[in-house]
């Protein structure tokens, strides 16, 4: 751990001096939030992966995720992630709970609907290189977080240089873990109610509540 913990410092060190508010990378950042910002809702299938080398985590999930708007629901094996823009949703199948509580618009956790947006508000943003990326050509990027003390040193993103849609995104944090989601099978425009966008206990017999709020 203490090795990783230097490396990470060195990395980090690097990173750091390296990145900028690189033009380049901020035209393909803008391109991409443009092309999110013009669909209205879409679907995909998520890939996430969860790794440390130290500590030998190496950790794989699957599921899908519904975005509209400010809204989104993500389906995990596990878990059932709703937020309503206002009201966050956690659901747990197998403890047959969910957890209430109210979003917070400023917190460093990852939000599906927003990560097109991420980029623009304490960020340093860096282009890389043109990689394939999963088949697919993508224009690589790296988000440096402006603060030292939050809560992820990098974030790096793959963008389909094409589509302008995010191929994949890895979180990494000062722990020595990387979070890296893959997106699939990417379905614009599909037709959902603000309702999906919400947790209702009836279609859940035996569900225990728990607000937080």
């Amino acid at each position: 751990m203490k090795n990783l913990i230097l490396g990470l410092l060195g990395l980090f060190l690097t990173i750091s001096a390296s990145a900028q508010y690189d033009p380049k990378a901020l035209e393909i950042l803008e391109a991409m939030s443009k092309k999110y910002k013009s669909i209205p809702a879409f679907e995909a299938n998520i890939a996430c992966t969860l790794t440390n080398d130290v500590d030998k985590i190496n950790e794989e999930f699957k599921g899908k995720i519904t975005v509209k708007g400010d809204k989104f629901r993500m389906a995990l094996p596990e878990q059932e992630v709703i937020n309503n823009g206002v009201t966050i949703w956690t659901y747990l199948p197998e403890a047959k709970e969910v957890n209430i509580d109210n979003y917070d618009p400023g917190s460093e956790d990852v939000n599906p609907s927003k990560m097109h947006e991420v980029y623009k508000k304490g960020f340093k943003y860096l282009y890389l290189q043109d990689k394939t990326e999963g088949g697919v050509l993508c224009e690589e990027i790296d988000l440096v977080p402006e603060k030292k003390d939050a809560q992820y040193f990098k974030i790096k993103m793959f963008i389909n240089k094409k589509e302008k849609t995010i191929q994949s995104f890895t979180l990494f944090d000062k722990g020595g873990n990387r979070y890296k989601y893959v997106i699939s099978k990417f379905t614009p425009n599909p037709k959902v109610e603000d309702s999906y966008f919400a947790f209702d206990p009836s279609k859940y017999p035996g569900v225990e509540v728990i607000d937080l709020r």
